[in-house]
């Protein structure tokens, strides 16, 4: 593997060093930051639709941000919970089993406290308070995903009206110019082709954080079904202990 590393190093260095003295000599070399070429290609692109693009990233990200920090904050450890319960209930102390799922931050401690609440009113009772307060925490956990679609939806869009303006740019050119020649339709082109990149890129890097909340609330939703089923076995094995 190294050796395979090694070699491809070594041609990668030869490829950009004949490249880069190629360049020297067709013609001077002006470094640019990275800082300075996403400045100037923003501005190529048209500000005005570049703009858009940037705040459909910008909101798209605000929106990730909130929603990883959410549902890494109710990722709770399940068994540890359930354990705490369970020991509780052993002793037919409802109380601390209650103080345990109250002091427990994320969805299936309150799934549990809502259960355990009414623990005294019988089975049936406790499973429809489970399997309601269940589907709000389902909705509080899938809250705001729905704006991280749209901005992955809007931001190709944006790109593609840039990219039809920017073509109608062109063919304004040519009507005014009465030529086809390239330096008259290269600005209108530019403006179309930028873009579309700016409005793919932001697409594809709301995608992948899109797809990871998926997975994490996938995770979280599943915790919370077998968290559901463990405590009514317990809520059930209480009342068959203590209740008569």
């Amino acid at each position: 593997m190294k050796k395979v590393f090694t070699k491809a190093f070594l041609v990668a260095v030869a490829l950009g060093t004949s490249v880069l003295a190629f360049a020297q000599d067709a013609a001077p070399v002006v470094e640019e930051s990275f800082h300075q070429a996403l400045k100037t290609k923003f501005i190529e692109g048209s500000a005005n639709f570049m703009s858009m693009v940037a705040i459909a990233l910008i909101l798209g990200l605000a929106f990730v941000i909130e929603r990883i920090i959410y549902l890494n904050l109710a990722d709770t450890n399940a068994d540890k919970l359930l354990k705490g319960i369970e020991a509780a209930l052993d002793k037919g102390d409802v109380e601390a089993a209650k103080a345990i799922a109250r002091d427990t931050r994320g969805p299936i401690a309150s799934i549990a406290y809502q259960g355990l609440l009414r623990i005294n009113q019988g089975i049936d009772v406790v499973e429809k308070s489970i399997v309601s307060y269940g589907g709000v925490q389902g909705g509080l956990l899938e809250k705001n995903l729905s704006w991280i679609t749209l901005f992955i939806a809007m931001a190709p869009s944006l790109g593609f009206l840039g990219t039809v303006v920017g073509m109608i740019m062109a063919f304004d050119k040519i009507e005014q110019v009465g030529d086809i020649s390239p330096t008259v339709v290269a600005g209108g082109m530019k403006v179309a082709l930028i873009t579309t990149v700016g409005g793919l890129v932001v697409a594809l890097l709301l995608q992948v954080f899109y797809n990871y909340l998926l997975s994490k609330l996938e995770a979280i939703l599943n915790k919370m079904e077998d968290a559901s089923i463990t405590l009514l076995d317990l809520v059930i094995k209480y009342s068959v202990k203590f209740q008569k």
